[in-house]
């Protein structure tokens, strides 16, 4: 028998996962563009063996992000799901439909690096993978409740 303190309890958790999924999730990709940008620029483009700690330090905390968005699983499986569909997939799948929207996305936002390195993930296929990756691991958590 559900009571309406499991369902108030189920409710608060589908909100907090959902919410830390949609603002964790953009600042994660954002991280591990902007990182990966810089590594691009500094070892790809120069041939070079140095190393960049801050782009170290950027790909790392963007993993941890995306680690945590999908650790919001434990709570509810809103937080992975949402946050792999609204800025993975469906940025992912517009660009491949229609390019166009891509670059008028990429126009709205702020002319800087982090923009440049997400612009080239959303081209890539990144924030597609990246999307169903998370949507994978929500359902997966869904799942794994469903059978307990």
């Amino acid at each position: 028998m559900v009571t309406e303190d499991s369902r108030a309890g189920r409710g608060a958790r589908r909100a907090l996962s959902g919410a830390g999924g949609l603002v964790l999730t953009p600042v994660a990709l954002g991280l591990l563009a902007w990182g990966g940008l810089r590594q691009q620029m500094l070892v790809q483009a120069t041939l070079s063996t140095q190393r960049d700690v801050f782009g170290i330090g950027l790909l790392v905390g963007g993993g941890l992000l995306l680690l945590a968005v999908g650790l919001l699983g434990a709570l509810s499986a809103t937080g992975p799901i949402l946050g792999g569909l609204v800025w993975g997939v469906a940025p992912g799948v517009t660009a491949a439909v229609v390019p166009e929207w891509g670059f008028r996305l990429a126009r709205y936002l702020p002319q800087n690096d982090v923009t440049y390195g997400v612009t080239s993930w959303l081209f890539i296929g990144g924030l597609l993978g990246t999307g169903f990756l998370l949507i994978g691991a929500g359902l997966a958590s869904r799942l794994a409740r469903r059978r307990r």
